[in-house]
């Protein structure tokens, strides 16, 4: 019997050009927000601040002003990369015993990394998921650093999406309903995002409907007459705070006091000819590195992909991630030197990548009362076990996804990439950087490439627009652990990048990827 449930389509989202810039993100009214800021010739900064605080109000379901990032940036005129850092920390009062393993074993969900299920999965939804947020401090610092233009300005397209409410069509109705069970468990996420009982939906016809997100329009409106350290030390924390404590959290005005987001340098590290500029630590930059040293082991034939290019893919992918899991945390020695990606060039020189996020798909599932901030389940990315590298200890950072990454060609040609999809992140990234240096792709085909994911379990997912030779020697070698899928909207098993190339100071061009149909490119 053929699988009718099975998806046919042939979807292409073709690359744009600019001569001004370009910027892709993961919502085309973010894009449009980014895409103003740059003809009106702000720098790729300035556009990702805008854009990512944008992001916010109109894709609240995979990052906003309640989550964390991290933010890699080049500077044509110092010709020099820093990370900024604003991840999501564990409150100064948590402990593992706060999260017991469930009784009855499995694995917590499908965005970390295969740790065990904690009862009553108090790790992944509701208030003692939620770490201590980093987005403001880090955009705040950025803005402070590189930004040309107000933040009052930079923010002010943010208010008036917010203000006007959350589109509403097709796909944010899917989202919703694929997270009705825990959604309708929290006042505040239910009022926003159900109508009598039932998930909003689109207006008359297949047009937008426009619905509020609680409080929301106020903070930002807050955020940009009193400021960034309104969120951390003013009239905002002290709204969060109430309403965390008041649920279950144990996070505190200290917490939120002495966040810190932090510059550092890059992981920078040569791969083939390029230069490899990525973030580090506790990101997936340094597994990026490991998979590329491997695969610098193999040989590419050609500038189309070949059977032995995706199965050198599959073991480097393979033996990273065995590596990455047991060894890397916080508590580890580091390596040297539902999520949101958006990358910007400028016609200045100048490129960014910025990956932000609330974690899982709604995150916490909490919108507070007070504020309309949807916070992340941060808590999620620690192991529940002690005393390992990754364990919860008060006032941690834990191991995460994100993987901001740059990469310069030795013809001065630059590219900014990056992904949303949990674990799945890494496989996309390390492809995406194998297509440009390894087989010359422009941003175009790169998009259209089929790519594998392994990304710490067994299983090897493969798109199903991959020639059926590589496709049948995947499954011989793998057996029934090579499984085909479609790079559909849903369920989407490959993440979602976006990628920039700047050619010039005056050629650019961007990509985004099918399975997000909100995801967009401009170029100006």
């Amino acid at each position: 019997m053929p699988d009718v449930a099975k998806q046919h389509w042939q979807i292409r989202k073709p690359a744009v050009l600019g001569t001004k810039g370009v910027i892709a993100t993961q919502h085309y009214a973010a894009s449009e927000v980014g895409a103003e800021v740059l003809r009106k010739s702000g720098n790729a900064v300035d556009a990702a601040i805008a854009a990512g605080l944008a992001i916010g109000t109109v894709e609240p379901w995979s990052s906003g002003i309640g989550g964390g990032g991290y933010m890699t940036i080049y500077t044509a005129a110092t010709d020099k990369t820093e990370v900024i850092e604003f991840g999501m920390r564990a409150p100064f009062d948590a402990t593992s015993e706060d999260y017991p393993l469930a009784p009855e074993g499995g694995i917590t969900g499908a965005g970390t990394f295969n740790w065990p299920a904690v009862k009553a999965h108090r790790n992944v939804i509701g208030a003692s998921s939620v770490a201590v947020p980093g987005y403001i401090k880090g955009v705040a610092l950025a803005h402070g650093r590189h930004a040309t233009v107000a933040w009052k300005d930079l923010i002010e397209p943010a208010c008036q999406l917010a203000e006007r409410g959350l589109p509403v069509d097709w796909f944010t109705t899917m989202l919703i309903n694929g997270s009705a069970r825990s959604l309708t468990r929290f006042d505040e996420t239910n009022k926003a995002y159900f109508r009598d009982g039932y998930a909003v939906g689109s207006g008359a016809e297949g047009t937008v409907n426009y619905v509020p997100l609680g409080e929301l329009a106020s903070t930002y409106r807050t955020l940009q007459s009193e400021g960034p350290d309104s969120y951390y030390t003013g009239s905002i924390a002290k709204q969060m705070v109430g309403d965390l404590q008041t649920l279950g959290s144990r996070i505190t005005l200290r917490d939120l006091a002495e966040y810190d987001a932090r510059v550092v340098e890059p992981l920078d590290f040569a791969y083939r000819d390029a230069r490899i500029q990525v973030a580090a630590n506790l990101t997936a930059g340094p597994s990026l590195q490991r998979a590329l040293n491997t695969l610098s082991n193999h040989e590419f034939r050609g500038d189309e992909l070949s059977t032995d290019d995706v199965i050198a893919y599959v073991e480097a992918l393979r033996e990273t991630y065995n590596y990455r899991l047991v060894h890397l945390g916080e508590g580890a020695p580091k390596t040297p030197g539902s999520t949101s990606h958006l990358a910007v060039a400028d016609q200045f020189g100048n490129i960014v990548s910025l990956t932000q996020t609330i974690m899982s798909q709604f995150g916490s599932h909490i919108m507070l009362p007070q504020t309309g901030i949807l916070m992340n389940n941060g808590m999620m990315w620690f192991d529940p076990r002690p005393e390992g590298p990754n364990s919860v200890i008060g006032g941690r950072r834990p191991l995460c996804n994100m993987c901001p990454t740059l990469i310069h060609l030795p013809d001065n040609r630059r590219f900014a990439l990056g992904a949303c999809g949990g674990r799945k992140i890494l496989a996309s990234i390390f492809q995406l950087t194998s297509f440009v240096v390894d087989l010359g792709k422009s941003v175009d085909e790169a998009v259209h490439t089929p790519r594998v994911d392994v990304s710490g379990n067994e299983n090897v997912w493969i798109m199903d627009h991959m020639s059926n030779e590589t496709i049948e020697a995947l499954k011989n070698r793998y057996g029934q652990d090579a499984k085909v899928r479609p790079n559909g909207i849903a369920a989407n098993q490959f993440a979602v990048p976006q990628i920039v190339h700047a050619k010039s100071i005056d050629e650019f061009s961007g990509g985004t990827y099918v399975p997000s149909p909100q995801a967009c490119a401009i170029g100006v």
